[in-house]
């Protein structure tokens, strides 16, 4: 059965419409007895209030959205779960897409929330190509947050972790333990993230031990699946042409070598040492816990919230802001038989 509307209750309640839309907007100014009888037809008829129709004909929403790389990935879950908890506690709703690593997908996505005229978007991109789409998005009023992506534009803000950082810790403690044939596997490198931690393992590498040297594997995507081909395809060659050493440019990617490695019976840290990036909860849960580089997952989420509902009260007078928070290692059995050592810094804004 549809549920009563406006009209319906003004005529039981023998009030005029802007009576009703009085007691539902600035119930103040509306006389006690006739606010009575006015919510005593509302229970009677069962109307519902249409918010969300309100808000449109506003021009604004309280529904904050964000678009993810991949939400099976559990860095990502963790991420959504910081924003969720300051969009809800604001009063508004948080909705999450995911663009699955396909930027007509992600296009789609941004198509559809322009429409819905979201009050903002969080948005870890496909690439730094999409500055154009974003631009026109802001152009139209909506404001926009990068998430675990720097920005470096001055028309929004941006929360990230310094990557490069990270890049360096993995390589460091790699050579810091004698290995000079190691294997990078991550991709596409389109994403910046993959192709920043490549970068930093690379510039290690050149400082730290001039004779090493860092093999690229550029996988598809970022899964346990693309890790496992990666070992497939290491545990393929002579055992000495093998690297002796896997920084994966996520943990998903490591889980998965390390499962391939284990297949093939070659073992971990032993014969070939492995670190990931992210320290999702499955790094230390493994069969073998892996040695990770730790983001702190769901503070990126609550910065990137809370700078975009900052922008969304403030307006024009909001100040963007590009905060970086910095990595830590987390040295576990894949890479090193001593636990529980964490290098580098703590996280700081």
């Amino acid at each position: 059965m549809a549920s009563a509307n406006i009209k319906e209750v003004a005529r039981y309640a023998g009030v005029s419409l802007g009576t009703v839309s009085n007691v539902l907007n600035r119930p103040e100014v509306v006389a006690s007895t006739t606010r009575q009888r006015v919510l005593d037809a509302i229970h009677k008829l069962g109307y519902v209030r249409n918010d969300s129709a309100r808000q449109l004909r506003a021009g604004r929403s309280r529904t904050i959205a964000i678009v993810v790389l991949d939400v099976s990935n559990p860095f990502f879950t963790d991420v959504i779960q910081g924003a969720e908890q300051v969009v809800e506690s604001s009063g508004g709703m948080l909705v999450v897409c995911n663009s699955g690593e396909n930027a007509r997908r992600e296009d789609r996505h941004l198509d559809m929330l322009e429409e819905q005229r979201v009050q903002g978007l969080l948005i870890t991109p496909m690439s730094d190509g999409r500055h154009e789409r974003l631009d026109a998005l802001i152009a139209h009023g909506i404001p926009v947050v990068l998430v675990d992506r720097g920005s470096g534009h001055p028309n929004r803000c941006s929360v990230a972790v310094d990557d490069i950082a990270g890049g360096r810790l993995a390589a460091e403690h790699l050579v810091g333990h004698g290995h000079e044939r190691i294997m990078y596997v991550g991709g596409p490198l389109s994403i910046r993230q993959v192709a920043d931690r490549r970068a930093g393992a690379t510039a290690a590498l050149a400082e730290r031990a001039p004779r090493a040297r860092l093999e690229t594997y550029e996988t598809a995507g970022l899964s346990v699946a693309a890790g496992r081909q990666a070992a497939d395809d290491l545990a393929a060659r002579p055992e000495g042409e093998r690297p002796t050493a896997v920084f994966c440019a996520n943990d998903l990617l490591a889980l998965g070598v390390l499962q391939g490695l284990t297949v093939h019976g070659i073992r971990v840290p032993e014969d070939v040492a492995l670190v990931g990036y992210d320290d999702i909860d499955f790094a230390a849960a493994a069969a073998i816990p892996l040695s990770s580089v730790r983001q702190p997952r769901a503070l990126l989420g609550r910065t990137a919230a809370e700078l975009l509902l900052e922008e969304a009260l403030e307006g024009d007078r909001h100040g963007h802001r590009h905060v970086v928070f910095q990595p830590e290692l987390v040295v576990r059995t894949s890479s090193d038989h001593r636990r529980g050592l964490v290098a580098g810094h703590p996280p700081a804004r």
